[in-house]
């Protein structure tokens, strides 16, 4: 198949509505993440309660991504053939309720399967935001409509999981899934409201025959192996970061929710910075400078000795700036890729095929690092951040591969080629 020419975005909204749009999915993003987020710090106590096993606990917190990228991969035949306002509506009250069963299940099985629910609706509603923000934003702004949208991650770092520990805390391991479970309600209800109607351009294929066009499209293809290839160097890192810090570098366990706290503020306001320079420049280029920071940042954090809390600070924040950043431009390139026709189908399994490779990521660093048995230290971490920056220099070359076929993905298009489409 050809490469696709750059399409229009099929409505225009004014700007301040576009702006309240990318808000509302930015808050359902926020409440998505949060609920993945929220489960690793609840070990003990859920531990405690239910009388399982680590290996039990940590089934609880792959089963999100488990259920998100099996369903995510199904919802690639589907998505297409749907309005996506009533798509993310239908997906967002899955979740909520998913969210409601965590909450009230009575025994560890029953978390688990609402677990997986949760993974499921919450998983397959997040590519529908990636997806809205592709068809309604014009390629000339989508870079900082990516930016605001992601700005929910180190937001839930910031306030969601202390804020939600605290609930745990004062109410015990419940109040976090009823907390999200309630804050559903009127995000879903501003969703509602706020989202518009897009009619599309839908193709005629049969489903199978969609998904088989969209997995052997030459220009999807090296969209799928650069979204994949993004996640893989933090999915190598992150964690055991909070392990090496407290083993390697010196820093005591109390201190952890600092680094999280400050990583998050910063990247709150970066990754906005990364999205309008994306809009501005090449989106390669400006790929190209984050990962130089991102390399930068990996090299001081996984080699970081016994070293005071400024320094260690100092090098966890820029490591979050620079991993962060390199998203904006990234899954803006990836969106600008695709077919409008194809495009649902295209980000839920680009989300399926994130969720497993990061997964897959996980299981290699597992892999490369080990415990002394004296020292209690972690060995082969600096290991680890050769193979990231190897990963690194992968996802620039993939980008490249991109480009040269859909230079469109990467460029901005002048203003006129901007069209308003319909809306309803």
């Amino acid at each position: 198949m050809s490469a696709p020419a750059a399409q229009p975005s099929p409505i225009t909204l004014p700007s301040g509505q576009e702006r309240t749009l990318l808000l509302t999915l930015a808050a359902v993003q926020f409440t998505h993440v949060l609920d993945f987020m929220i489960m690793m710090p609840l070990g003990a106590p859920l531990m405690r309660d239910f009388g399982i096993s680590p290996e039990q606990f940590s089934w609880l917190v792959a089963a999100y991504g488990l259920a998100a990228a099996a369903l995510g991969f199904a919802g690639g035949f589907v998505l297409d053939r749907f309005d996506r306002k009533q798509a993310l509506l239908t997906l967002f009250s899955g979740f909520g309720l998913a969210t409601l069963a965590c909450a009230l299940a009575p025994t560890y099985e029953t978390l688990l399967l609402a677990r997986l629910a949760a993974g499921g609706f919450g998983g397959v509603a997040g590519s529908v935001v990636t997806a809205i923000v592709g068809d309604v934003i014009p390629p000339e702004r989508r870079g900082r409509a990516m930016g605001v949208v992601m700005a929910a991650f180190p937001l839930a770092s910031v306030a969601g999981v202390p804020f939600s520990l605290l609930l745990a805390g004062w109410f015990e391991w419940h109040a976090p899934f009823f907390f999200l479970a309630g804050l559903s309600v009127p995000v879903g209800f501003v969703t509602w409201r706020i989202l518009p109607n897009v009619r599309l351009v839908r193709s005629p294929a049969p489903p199978l025959r969609q998904m088989r066009e969209i997995l052997s499209h030459r220009v999807h293809q090296r969209a799928f192996a650069l979204a994949g290839m993004l996640v893989f160097g933090g999915g190598l890192i992150i964690p055991f970061m909070a392990p090496f810090l407290v083993a390697n570098a010196g820093l005591a366990e109390s201190r952890l929710p600092l680094v999280y706290l400050c990583g998050g503020a910063c990247t709150f306001f970066t990754i906005p910075i990364m999205g309008r320079l994306a809009d501005r420049y090449d989106k390669l280029y400006v790929l190209a400078g984050i990962t130089v920071l991102s390399a930068l940042s990996v090299i001081v954090l996984t080699n970081l000795p016994s070293a005071p809390l400024p320094w260690v600070l100092g090098a966890t924040t820029l490591f979050f700036i620079g991993m962060s950043g390199r998203f904006a431009p990234t899954m803006a390139m990836v969106a600008n890729a695709v077919e409008a026709r194809y495009r649902g189908g295209f980000m839920s399994v680009t989300s399926s095929l994130q969720q497993g490779i990061s997964a897959a990521a996980n299981v290699i660093a597992g892999l490369l690092i080990t415990r002394d048995p004296l020292t209690q230290r972690l060995d082969g971490f600096p290991t680890v951040g050769l193979v990231a920056l190897g990963a690194f220099l992968t996802t620039l070359w993939l980008a490249a591969r991109l480009r040269h076929l859909a230079p469109h993905a990467a460029r901005n298009p002048s203003p006129i080629q901007a069209a308003p489409g319909p809306i309803g």
